[in-house]
């Protein structure tokens, strides 16, 4: 059977072990071809297409509940579950979502996109089983690098505590995006070195079957002591401990053999924990090789692995590599990342300064405060880390570092419309979470060189500060003047109307002047890069000119910056804003960030349009 002949995972149970691997491998072959025309997660999703065989094959979906950590394994799952002929659309505009989605398929029993999540969700889904007396079966399928999220004890936790049974299977890489870090890695990695006992197992209790007369009893006597033996060799006293029945560790690439221990535990009246151990990127060489680099990729070239459109330095790299230069002669400078080094732009970094990069791995909530700590004691630490995942850490944020004043720097890379990966990963929520926060200032480069001035500025003034800034900067010419908080840079002159904007959407507003000229419009464009505060000054200037104000943002409108223009308009007593463009109060879904602007009316025809109908109003 094909796999363009399966429509739902039922079908994967009459297949033989040679049809099956030969699935396997198709089921490869179109991931690989799939992310090397759209992008996506690759080496994660390789290594995981044996382990999906096996579970649907055993389970029951979409009636029993399979739930996903993030999503960077989930497109075998999305093949298996009749999205295979629409696969070739993933992470297009209104295509197949990269990451699992509720509202696209029964097979999808919960929405992630943030890591360290499926413990929590699986198990509150099997108490809402037992508490309407049903009898589904639930599975949690977790990276090891979530188990690095605090979530996931706490789940674990109380999953153990209740014993309510249902089934964590733990997908161990030795990965996350960059390779797992600390002491929870060091114990998987114990146990992947222990599955050499499970072979031993198996032919000691083989042999001891055979001795003539005796083998039965022989046999039995070494079952009842072979769990002090296992703990010896194995050491899952992790688990146990948390009141979870241990199992493995077993060979993910292993169809019928993870089918066994599937098929053992199916009606389990406890929690168990699979560990099942895959090789990240599996089936592809370059993958194999250096599956960081292969965890999220642009569109590639199969054979050799490179990237179709190479693109300039990322604004994250640029402030890393800045960074990196400032601390040769400030030793109190420090990073800290959440398993996001090269992500972020600070390989450069730790490189040169290996014990002044500290990356704790997926636990956005330690870092925040970890930083904290790290500021009262004297340093100056920067963390690197994608605005999405900051979202995480708002109280340690609130709390841990602006409650004390302490001077730690948030580098917030990807902000904006964050394009292929969607709802969660859009960045379009820091400007609000932040400026609600006292003592927090907030900032947005629209170049390097700006960059640059905020990040000396952050490194020179004993406060809390955030830095926003997009994957790559606007294509502008660089600022006549240096960058100073609370003022703003005029880019274009105009009489008529001005628009006030920060980083990547400037390049947007610049294209909406431009097409408004032609109409004899002049539309003044204004870089707001201080975002918080306000430059009061430049507002009274606009208002005692009598040019109507109207702020853009690629950004939810809620409690952001055009909020805060018209809060302090209304506050002066001055006109409030002709008008606030942004995004409407619903989620973004996936898709290329052009279109994704054109759709929302943040492009540049589009805005100029809008500004048209606001000034004839």
């Amino acid at each position: 059977m094909k796999l363009q002949d399966i429509q739902s995972p039922a079908q994967l149970k009459t297949l033989s072990e040679q049809e099956l691997k030969a699935l396997a491998d198709e089921i490869r072959g179109e991931i690989i071809h799939t992310v090397s025309e759209n992008g996506g997660h690759l080496a994660s999703n390789l290594g995981a297409v044996e382990l999906t065989i096996a579970l649907h094959r055993v389970f029951d979906c979409p009636g029993d509940k399979l739930v996903f950590d993030v999503g960077h394994q989930c497109y075998p799952h999305k093949l298996l579950t009749g999205r295979n002929a629409d696969f070739s659309t993933l992470r297009k505009i209104d295509g197949v979502c990269g990451f699992p989605r509720r509202e696209e398929s029964e097979y999808d029993a919960f929405g992630v996109g943030h890591a360290s999540t499926s413990i929590s969700a699986a198990l509150g889904m099997a108490r809402a089983r037992d508490m309407r007396g049903e009898k589904h079966r639930v599975i949690a399928v977790v990276g090891d690098g979530a188990l690095t999220g605090g979530m996931c004890y706490e789940a674990l936790n109380d999953a153990g505590s209740l014993h309510t049974p249902f089934m964590v299977v733990l997908n161990d890489n030795g990965m996350s995006i960059s390779r797992n870090v600390g002491a929870l890695s060091k114990q998987l990695t114990r146990l992947r070195i222990s599955r050499g006992w499970l072979g031993i197992k198996k032919n000691v209790a083989e042999t001891l079957r055979k001795v003539p007369g005796v083998g039965e009893k022989l046999h039995d006597a070494f079952q009842k002591v072979k769990n002090g033996i296992r703990n010896a060799f194995i050491r899952d006293k992790f688990f146990t401990a948390l009141g979870f029945q241990y199992f493995g560790p077993i060979d993910g690439h292993d169809i019928s053999g993870m089918e066994k221990v599937f098929r053992s535990l199916k009606n389990v009246d406890h929690p168990v924990v699979v560990h099942v151990v895959t090789k990240k990127g599996c089936g592809f060489e370059q993958a194999e090789k250096k599956p960081d680099k292969f965890h999220g990729v642009a569109p590639f070239y199969i054979e050799t692995g490179r990237t179709r459109k190479e693109s300039g330095l990322s604004a994250g790299t640029l402030g890393g590599q800045y960074i990196a230069e400032l601390a040769d002669t400030h030793p109190e400078i420090c990073v800290v990342t959440a398993a996001m080094t090269e992500s972020t732009g600070f390989g450069e970094f730790h490189r040169r300064y290996p014990d002044r990069l500290f990356d704790v791995g997926i636990a956005e909530e330690h870092a925040v405060t970890l930083a904290a700590g790290m500021a009262a004691g004297g340093m100056r630490p920067f963390v690197a880390i994608y605005e999405t995942f900051l979202q995480r850490a708002f109280d340690q944020i609130t709390v841990d570092v602006c409650l004390q004043k302490l001077p730690v720097c948030f580098l917030m890379d990807r902000a904006g419309i964050g394009g292929e990966d969607g709802a969660t990963h859009h960045g379009v929520l820091g400007v609000s979470m932040l400026r609600s926060i006292p003592n927090m200032t907030v900032f947005a480069p629209r170049c390097e060189q700006e960059l640059k001035a905020m990040i000396d500025w952050a490194l020179n003034h004993a406060r809390p500060c955030a830095i926003r800034y997009p994957r790559s900067f606007p294509r502008l010419d660089a600022p006549e003047s240096g960058f100073q908080p609370g003022a703003w840079e005029k880019l274009r002159n105009g009489k008529d109307a001005a628009l006030l904007a920060s980083s990547r959407i400037l390049e947007e507003c610049m294209e909406a002047a431009g097409l408004l000229s032609k109409d004899g419009i002049e539309v003044q464009v204004v870089n707001a890069s201080s975002v918080f505060p306000l430059d009061e000054k430049y507002l009274r200037r606009l208002v005692k000119k009598q040019i109507p104000v109207i702020t853009v943002e690629e950004h939810f409108l809620s409690g952001a910056f055009g909020s805060a223009v018209a809060e302090f308009c209304a506050k002066e007593k001055l006109p409030v804003p002709m008008g606030m463009i942004g995004l409407p109060d619903e989620f973004v879904p996936h898709g290329s960030r052009k279109l994704l602007l054109r759709r929302y009316g943040l492009d540049g025809e589009s805005i100029a349009r809008r500004v048209k109908g606001a000034l004839k109003a």
